[in-house]
Order: structure tokens, then sequence, then C-alpha cells
């Protein structure tokens, strides 16, 4: 009877593990790549911008 005091459960990173272990076809980068290319990326623009006024 306590169970349907409670409510629903509220939502768990249970949903985001099994979203995470299915396989998809594509391209697979690592995260530290994505955030390594971004910062170069960055740091390229500024640096056109600042030599190339």
């Amino acid at each position: 009877m306590s169970d349907s005091k409670k409510g629903p459960m509220p939502a768990s990173s249970a949903g985001l593990l099994t979203f995470f272990n299915e396989q998809t076809n594509g391209v697979k980068i690592r995260p530290e790549i994505v955030l390594i290319g971004s910062i170069v990326l960055i740091a390229t623009s500024i640096v056109i911008n600042i030599f190339f006024r």
C-alpha cells in the first residue's frame, strides 16, 4: 500500500545507459578528439583574425 502513495519513480540514469549501450552504424569519435579539435579550430580562427585584419 505504501507503493501507491509514493507516485511514479523519478527518471534515473538507467535510460541513458541503455541508450549508450546500443551499437549504431556511423563514425565513432572519442569525446577527447572532439574537444581538442574544437579548441584548435577556435585558436586557429583567433590567430587568423589577428594576423589578417
